[in-house]
């Protein structure tokens, strides 16, 4: 927790704290990449589906295959623009969880929140209306992982809230 001093007066803030909880980033040609093909994989699925109309030969596959190719497109353009982006913030008395790429970000405030627990691999924050939500780290970033580990520490001390640490799976 810091002081901050402004205009004679002291104010209590915890700056924001975000971390990332993506295998790997991706730069912007890597996004460029994600966005072409994701229309490309859109002009295909269309002209499938256009050309087996005009042939008469449309079946369940040809719409089961379009309606993939054209979700995938979708999909790649959605990333491409950073909707799919899974992270962990912290504030003072907030987490927001973003770790699945379909789903929205879960606000959680310290007061909802019972217990944190802590494994090698992932953490679970328990809510005391018995729900858990579970975040697996990543095995290619260790600094990361320990990073949000810390993290998660000094977020539930400063919360008060119960904290254990366990090592085994």
């Amino acid at each position: 927790m810091h002081k901050i001093l402004l205009t004679g007066r002291i104010r209590s803030a915890m700056e924001k704290k975000s971390f990332s909880l993506e295998m790997n980033e991706s730069n912007l040609l890597t996004k460029v990449f994600k966005f072409i093909l994701g229309v490309l994989c859109i002009a295909i699925a269309i002209y499938w589906i256009i050309f087996n109309l005009k042939m008469s030969a449309i079946d369940w596959s040809s719409w089961v295959s379009s309606a993939f190719l054209g979700l995938f497109g979708l999909f790649m353009i959605w990333t491409s623009f950073g909707y799919g982006y899974n992270f962990i913030e912290f504030e003072r008395d907030i987490i927001r969880l973003k770790n699945n790429s379909f789903l929205p970000v879960k606000e959680i405030k310290s007061t909802e929140i019972e217990k944190i627990i802590i494994y090698p691999l992932k953490f679970i924050i328990r809510l005391k209306s018995a729900k858990s939500i579970l975040t697996r780290f990543g095995i290619s970033d260790i600094e990361r992982n320990e990073n949000i580990k810390d993290e998660l520490m000094k977020y539930a001390e400063s919360n008060k809230i119960l904290l254990e640490i366990k090592n085994e799976m």
